[in-house]
Formats: C-alpha cells, structure tokens, sequence
C-alpha cells in the first residue's frame, strides 16, 4: 500500500468524531493493506512497533524544523514563527511543502512499509555526526512527498499524530476487516496479554484467529495488568464476593511485572514499557531469591526505610524514574521491596486461568520472603468485623487501603480488565465521598488576576471505555502550588489542539483544547448531577450528566497511568448510585 492511500483514510478519519465511523474507515485501509499490514498498524497507532520493544525515534523539534529549512529554502526564524502560530509542525510542513516548487520527475512513491523502514532507521542513527544525519534522512523522507503526506510524516516523526484512535478502536477496525466480529472479545483479551498489534494484525489477516485467541502470557511480553473495581464499604465488597473474600494490602508504589526467561530477568511497568535498568538491586535480589526456570509475577515495587522498615509513599518511588546515571546512589538511598501479589506463568505454563486461591498457593511455593521480596499481606474472611481491622492495620503500616479478591472458582487473572474479580478499598473512601480518582486533562481555562499569564483551571474528563471516548466530568482550579502553575503552560504546549479533540465529549468550551494524555489524581468532595457535564450524560438522569462537586488536585501526576486507564464513566456511576444508597 503507498503511503498516500493511508494518507488519505487518516484526513477523511479526522473529519469525524464518531467512533462507528472511525472503525469503519480502519476497516477498510486494513482489508486493503496486503504486505504492509503490519508497517500500517504500527504506524496507525504512532508507533513504530510495540511499545515493549522501547522503539523510539528520539528526535527533536529542532532538528525537524531544520530539516524543513533546508528543504524549502525558508528561514529558521520563519519556521519557528510557524510553529508558535499552529502548534503543529506537521501542519507547517505541509503549509510549506505545498508553497515550494517541486518537481515530480525525481520523485518516488513510498509505500508504508517503506515509510516504516526509514523511521525504524532513523531511530538506530547514532554516535558522530547523528544530528547531520538524522536531518539528511528527513529530508530525503520529505522531498519524496506531498504537502498531505508531509503532514503526517513529521507528526508521527514528532511523537504527535493524534489521529484521535486508542487501540481498542485499532483492533476493533482489525476485527472487522478480516471478518471476526465475533471473536472481538477472545481478541481483546489476547490484545491485553499480547500487546503487539502488529502481530496480531499479520495473523487475522491469515485467518489465523484461532492462535491469536490461544494468546496468554508469554515471557518477555508484557501483559496489560488486572485492574481492580471499587466500592465504599466492607459490607458491600462481601456481599458482592459471595460472602467471602480475601484481603491484601493496596501498597503506594509502582506496579511492576517481573519477566523471568532462560535466565534473563526483565521489569516491566503498568504501561507495558520496559524498566529493567531502573531496578539493578531487585534483579540482583531476584537470581538469590526465586525457584524457579521462567515465571511472570505481578506486584507493587514499594520504597522503605532501611532501618526501620517503614513504608514510603509513591513519591519515593518515582525517583527511580529517568535517574539512569544516579540509579546507584538512588538505590541505596530509596531500597525497594517488590510485594508479590500473583502470578500469571511458570516453568513452561500459563497459570493465569487458574483460581485466585490456586495461583496463590504456586506464587508462595517457589520463594522465601526476604528484605527484598515479600508476598502482599492477606487476610481470607467472610467477617465485616475482621477486614474492618485488617484495614485499619493496613492504614497503619502505612498503604493506601486493601484489594479485595474473589476466591470462586471463576476468580481468573483478567490482563487489563475489570469486571470484580478484584475491588479496592481505600482509606478515602470513609467519608461521605472523598475519593482520589484519575482524571484526563482535556483542555485548559486563562487565569485571572494572580494566574493571569497562565492557566487558571483545566477541563478534566473520565475514560468511556464503552465508547471509546473522554467525557467532562469537572472544572479544576483548586491544589495547584505556585510552581504547578507556571509549569502548565509549558507541560501542555505540544498538546494543544486547535479544535475539540476527536475522541472528547464536552459541551463546556475551555480557551484551550488539550489532547488527552495526562492524567491526574483529584479528590472531590461529591458526584452531582450536571446539566453541564457529559460523564454518564442521560444515563441517570434525561438531560443529566455527573460532575464532580469541589474537585481538588492532589498534587499527583499518574504518569504511570495512560489515559485509558483513567477513572471509568462506570466507575463514576457506581460511586455515585452507591451515594446515594447511603444519604
């Protein structure tokens, strides 16, 4: 396929905003793909491979800009003047190769997979004379193509094509392609343990369904962690596990997935992304520690103090994070203990489909808990009385509340999914509503008097994982220190958009859109009905959403956390039909 025909799938795609029809105009790109299946997919989800595999271009605004320079003959200082004005260098790539004389005598048709092959070797340029080269490979990209395709060719080279498509509308554009609609739900799940979508692509394509349905957890790929539902009261959580249930810690730290596989060990993050070299003392801990030949474990990588064993909150934890160069001294001073909560394969076999209890018992069988690691703290009850106490205690030994699992025999391991299998129980969640939810940052309100020159307050939404889209649930202007403030002009400069996003449902307009992909953690006194606010809009009420009544940031950006996996329009309504169950 040349690039040009998916060129233009992607401007007919950013003429709608509606789902049904984004999936229809995927489905019929991918149907005709052939070879370039795989180039395509990848490339439709702004990637060039799987984000496992770490692939990235690493290429700077400037060294683009500087490319567009030489190519059309402009100046820097015009381009950057450009570049202020739209926001978008690929927008004024395209306003600039559609100005320059070009002639076509030279010029060859790239085809995706082509396209793919330069990008791939863009992101392997190093070493002397890397920054030169790297301008000569755009530019040999560029002078090949027209304004259209330019466009998007520098959007996806800046890490910013926001063709307004999560996955979820990817692999449904897959599955109706190829015919297998009605396996949607086998192949999402497969997705979820198998996150390359290329992969998964190249084997619809040749009917081979069957193999991606048999999909589990494979060593070396990271799966999509469980996720957890919630509910406000240790009553409800019993009732709703069929009497009894079993208790662990919720512990404040990072989630991390840790691969073992002929004799390599790999650490990976909630968002699929590989984190081995942040944690050198745990993979030393780990070889002295496990019995056994390859495994995948589940838990929460979690800071204490060496000497009084105390527990840290996240914020230790995150200093891990980009400290390549200190991550000796930053392990010494912030040690971690991985507490391991389950475990989704060992020695050879998958493991994720048996019950919780089962899994469990392997997971405390082939190890002995030391400083390092430690098996999460469990209480298996039917008593409203005894979690009551087994909570306390965990406020106490300082996590954030308990996760509650079903012990049934259906109590499976589900690779990023809900569905009540297990149910968080938090500290705030005692009071009337005072919950931390994960919102997305969909655009942006001026401030005024102290905060003029800067955003006063930001549109925040929640994720419809039914629909594919961001609904507004709140306005957000309180818990933002001085030094948030003068950062957020900044922190979402790349991401503005200069109309409503595809994919973001909002009738209040902010002064300006943003694209989701933040996250952050709020707190609200209450959900409230909202003519205004689209979250669940209808749903309770006729011409009715749900907002969030005095919402406040804690301070806490979930980078941990990508927008789909923010708070849920359902989990919205469950908090708030619970209450109303209690006023």
């Amino acid at each position: 396929m040349l690039f040009r025909e998916a060129v233009q799938t992607f401007n007919r795609m950013s003429e709608t905003r509606k789902r049904l029809e984004l999936v229809d105009l995927l489905s019929e790109m991918f149907s005709r793909a052939g070879t370039d299946l795989r180039a395509l997919v990848y490339i439709t989800q702004g990637k060039l491979g799987p984000d496992y595999l770490g692939i990235e271009l690493g290429v700077a605004d400037e060294l683009i800009m500087a490319a567009l320079s030489r190519i059309s003959g402009t100046d820097m200082e015009h381009i950057q003047s450009e570049y202020a004005k739209y926001g978008d260098l690929g927008a004024v790539s395209k306003n600039l190769m559609g100005s320059k004389s070009q002639g076509s005598l030279f010029n060859e048709d790239i085809s995706v997979s082509g396209l793919h092959e330069k990008l791939l070797s863009i992101s392997k340029i190093s070493g002397q004379g890397s920054v030169e080269n790297r301008i000569r490979a755009i530019m040999g990209l560029l002078i090949n193509s027209d304004p259209d395709e330019a466009l998007y060719i520098i959007r996806i080279i800046s890490g910013r094509l926001r063709l307004g498509v999560s996955d979820a509308t990817i692999l449904s554009g897959l599955v109706r392609a190829f015919g297998f609609e009605d396996r949607s739900e086998e192949i999402e799940e497969a997705f979820n343990f198998h996150p390359d979508m290329g992969e998964i692509a190249t084997l619809l394509q040749k009917g081979h369904v069957e193999s991606v349905v048999r999909m589990g957890p494979t060593p070396m790929i990271p799966a999509k962690v469980m996720l957890a539902e919630r509910l406000p009261e240790i009553s409800d959580i019993i009732e709703k596990m069929d009497g009894s249930a079993a208790f662990e810690y919720k512990y404040d730290g990072m989630r991390t997935q840790i691969h073992l596989y002929k004799g390599e060990i790999r650490i990976f993050s909630r968002g699929s992304e590989e984190t081995t070299r942040n944690f050198p003392d745990i993979i030393a801990a780990f070889k002295k520690t496990f019995r056994c030949e390859s495994c995948i474990l589940d838990g929460e990588a979690v800071p204490y103090n060496a000497e009084t064993g105390e527990l840290f909150p996240f914020q230790m934890a995150s200093l891990r994070r980009g400290r390549i160069h200190e991550i000796d001294r930053v392990s010494k001073d912030v040690p971690l203990a991985v507490f391991l909560f389950d475990i989704l394969y060992l020695d050879g076999r998958p493991v994720h489909g048996l019950p919780y209890s089962e899994r469990r018992r392997i997971l405390e069988g082939i190890f002995s808990e030391n400083e390092s690691f430690r098996l999460a703290k469990r209480l298996v009850t039917s008593s409203e009385k005894e979690a009551s106490e087994f909570f306390e205690q965990a406020i106490s030994d300082g996590c954030e509340g308990l996760v509650a699992k079903k012990v049934s025999p259906d109590s499976v391991y589900r690779a990023g999914a809900r569905g009540w299998l297990w149910i968080k129980f938090k500290r705030d969640y005692q009071s009337e509503f005072n919950d931390s939810l994960d919102l997305v940052v969909i655009g942006a309100f001026y401030g005024h008097g102290r905060r003029s020159g800067k955003y006063g307050a930001l549109l925040m939404g929640v994720y419809n994982s039914e629909d594919d889209t961001y609904e507004s649930v709140c306005k957000l202007g309180t818990g933002f220190t001085d030094d948030i403030l003068a950062a957020m002009p900044s922190m979402f400069s790349e991401r503005i958009e200069k109309k409503k996003p595809v994919r973001v449902i909002s009738e209040m307009e902010p002064d300006v859109w943003i694209y989701p992909s933040v996250v952050m953690e709020v707190i609200a006194a209450e959900i409230t009905l909202s003519p205004i606010h689209r979250c669940a809009y209808g749903i309770l009420k006729e011409n009715a959403g749900l907002a969030l009544r005095f919402p406040r940031f804690t301070g806490r950006f979930r980078s941990d956390k990508k927008p789909e996996d923010a708070t849920s329009t359902r989990e919205i309504i469950e908090i708030y039909k619970n209450q109303k169950k209690k006023s």
